[in-house]
């Protein structure tokens, strides 16, 4: 009979250390609440225990978390409107101030509260700049104090902003038209000016070497006169040199002159004596004894 009694004993033991422990994971943070009220925190993985019935325990993410913006509209102090992505990431540092910020909301109800604070951050730091350093490089340290604004205000939620970024400021569609249509209306206009100064510097370039082609080309010629007439004075220095010392030589060169002005125009006829001196050399080359003065080539007739 008291066995009876003693296994659903045993049973009801059982579940109520079931009820009574709880673990927490390295990932999470736990609350041991009652009626509401925080009795006790663990943040230290680990087994812990509750009173089954009278207390519940709400877990929370200790890990490092993400939100990500929905995209906002900002006008910087250039009135030229920017879309806005920002990415935040976060934790709970304070998990007591967490739950009496967020109550029964946790985790959803954190980021929905982060994501107004966020937006009044970027509103309030892209507001007071130029669109260009929001486009540009400057934005880093602009990010820098988006984070700690919302670093600031999101103290009182228990949680602490680590980093922020924009991941995208862009110009609206109208506005991105009528921007690329500028860009493309300022380059034509730069593409125009190089065109123009390189027609001046070709035209430049092109007149500079016309007058150095004539400036050689006179310089050439003149030396090439030069030459040619020292040439000839050689030349004729060569001759009277050889007359001097061979008297036939030099009047058998001068009858080849002759033979060939007068010889080499198949358009005029030469009509001689047998017995002219003029065929000498090709009667009898080394036995004539040389004239005082070499042949002359005779007038050319014209061809009958």
């Amino acid at each position: 009979m008291r066995a009876i009694y003693i296994l659903p004993a045993l049973i009801l033991a059982a579940a109520l250390v079931l009820l009574s422990v709880f673990i927490v994971d390295e990932r999470e943070k736990a609350l041991v609440l009652q009626f509401g009220q925080v009795k006790a925190v663990r943040e230290e993985p680990g087994i812990g225990f509750k009173i089954p019935f009278i207390q519940e325990v709400v877990t929370y993410d200790a890990r490092i978390l993400s939100l990500q913006t929905q995209p906002l509209e900002v006008t910087p102090l250039d009135d030229r409107r920017l879309i806005v992505d920002a990415f935040a990431r976060w934790r709970i540092v304070n998990v007591v101030e967490f739950r009496e910020a967020v109550g029964s909301g946790g985790i959803a109800t954190a980021q929905t509260r982060l994501d107004r604070i966020m937006n009044a951050a970027i509103r309030e730091v892209l507001g007071g700049v130029n669109s260009n350093r929001v486009l540009s490089e400057d934005r880093i340290p602009l990010m820098v104090q988006i984070r700690d604004i919302a670093r600031r205000q999101s103290a009182s939620l228990g949680i602490e902003v680590i980093d922020v970024r924009l991941t995208r400021t862009d110009l609206p569609t109208q506005n991105l038209t009528a921007t690329y249509a500028r860009m493309r209306a300022e380059r034509q206009r730069e593409a125009a000016d190089e065109i123009a100064r390189g027609n001046e510097a070709a035209q430049r370039i092109r007149a500079e070497a016309d007058r150095e082609v004539t400036e050689v080309t006179s310089k050439a010629s003149s030396d090439g006169e030069v030459i040619r007439g020292q040439a000839d004075a050689e030349r004729n220095r060569i001759l009277a040199e050889a007359y001097t010392r061979d008297a036939e030589f030099f009047a058998f060169s001068r009858s080849l002159d002759a033979y060939g002005r007068a010889l080499g125009r198949p358009e005029s006829s030469i009509v001689l004596t047998p017995d002219s001196d003029f065929f000498r050399y090709l009667d009898a080359p080394t036995a004539i004894a040389p004239p005082a003065t070499p042949p002359q080539a005779p007038a050319p007739q014209p061809a009958q």
